[in-house]
């Protein structure tokens, strides 16, 4: 009965519960953000890539920059 009592008083691992929990939420929390930002990301950068498909970018070479007038 003295071990079973001893046990139940040992507070020693409870720190370790407490992070294990926190770090859980954290992680969760993170995951929501993602999940909820995520298609936001998505439409925008779909939104960049079909303005940016019909641009012409020039071009030039060397000799463009050496000629003289």
């Amino acid at each position: 009965m003295n071990v079973f009592n001893t046990f139940l008083n040992d507070e020693s691992g409870a720190v370790t519960v407490d992070w294990v929990v926190l770090t859980a939420a954290i992680v969760g929390l993170g995951i929501a953000v993602l999940t909820s930002v995520g298609g936001g990301t998505t439409d925008l950068a779909n939104n960049v890539s079909s303005s940016l498909s019909g641009t012409v970018v020039p071009t030039a070479t060397i000799t463009d920059f050496n000629a003289t007038p």
